[in-house]
């Protein structure tokens, strides 16, 4: 459902879905009931001064019944945020893709405590493209390519390719060169594939029995001495796109991903730390454009801070 209201700064006005039946009389007394204990005061301004609309962009009143609207729209009021101190750069853009190098630490998409500072939002506002979106998501702590859509009028062709997985990703990561205790050797190239679903403790995924529904291929492209330590730095090939799929598939092998607080295990939450970021990165992305019906392909000019130096691929595109 369209949104009445635009943009602002970047960001989507909130939809509320107002409940069919109960104890309030009208819409503010529901607003109230959920958010009247944190600004009451506030609430009423935004009533009065019609800041708070429903279908149609109608403005809505202290008055309005709760049975008037399904939906209502507004603006939250969004908290000072401390920049995170990391940047975008853009790698390509036209009329409709504009394609991005995310840094670590910086989410994909407003959500939680970071609404300016996430990459859609800071996009929005530095190329004052209101109607910009992802075309898919990166985990904060992950960084690489990200592709996302200029054109209302063509996004869904780009849709398509991600639903029917028409696209060919590529990761990089870094870790130990050989598994660890406990676990078997690896050949290489390996694929695992298993059944994955989100965890109800904390924002974890784990791995269940079943039919599988995750698949990535694991390749070793060379080992290093890393200030004493022997690494290895892995390319990864993801077949399907489960929430931390590669962290945990890289996990199962006794392998996981250098400086990741998640996976094989679960580190207390402490603040984000710029001097070590998840070694993980999305390298590449290659299809066939659905407007111009030829194969490209885009490549991160990022380069994981544990990794030996790579000579540069000049994309086609």
């Amino acid at each position: 459902m369209q949104s009445p209201l635009p943009v602002r700064d970047g960001v989507n006005a909130t939809r509320l879905r107002l409940p069919v039946e109960g104890p309030w009389a009208t819409a503010m007394d529901y607003m109230m009931h959920r958010w009247g204990h944190i600004d009451p005061q506030g609430i009423e301004d935004r009533f009065d001064a019609g800041e708070i609309v429903g279908e149609g962009g109608i403005p809505l009143s202290r008055a309005t019944k709760l049975e008037d609207h399904t939906f209502i729209w507004y603006y939250r009021t969004l908290p000072p945020e401390t920049r995170i101190p990391v940047e975008l750069n853009i790698l390509h853009q036209d009329e409709h893709l504009l394609v991005v190098d995310k840094p670590h630490f910086l989410p994909t998409t407003p959500g939680g405590t970071y609404i300016q500072e996430s990459a859609l939002v800071r996009l929005r506002n530095q190329l004052n493209l209101p109607h910009l979106i992802p075309m898919h998501r990166l985990d904060r702590m992950t960084a690489g390519l990200l592709l996302l859509s200029t054109n209302p009028e063509t996004r869904g062709k780009y849709q398509v390719l991600f639903e029917k997985r028409q696209l060919q990703k590529e990761y990089e990561c870094v870790s130990a060169a050989e598994p660890g205790a406990g676990y078997p050797a690896v050949e290489y190239p390996v694929v695992v594939r298993n059944r994955m679903t989100k965890s109800r403790s904390y924002l974890l995924a784990e791995v269940i029995d079943g039919e599988p529904n995750a698949e990535t291929r694991i390749e070793r492209l060379t080992t290093y001495d890393d200030g004493g330590r022997q690494r290895a730095l892995y390319r990864l090939e993801p077949h399907s796109g489960k929430t931390h799929q590669l962290r945990v598939h890289m996990a199962s092998l006794g392998l996981g991903i250098l400086n990741d607080a998640f996976y094989p295990d679960l580190l207390d939450k402490a603040p984000d730390d710029y001097t070590k970021p998840l070694q993980l990165l999305a390298r590449g992305v290659r299809f066939v454009d659905p407007i111009t019906k030829e194969p490209v392909e885009y490549r991160s000019r990022l380069q994981l801070s544990h990794a030996p130096a790579q000579p540069r691929h000049t994309p086609t595109s």
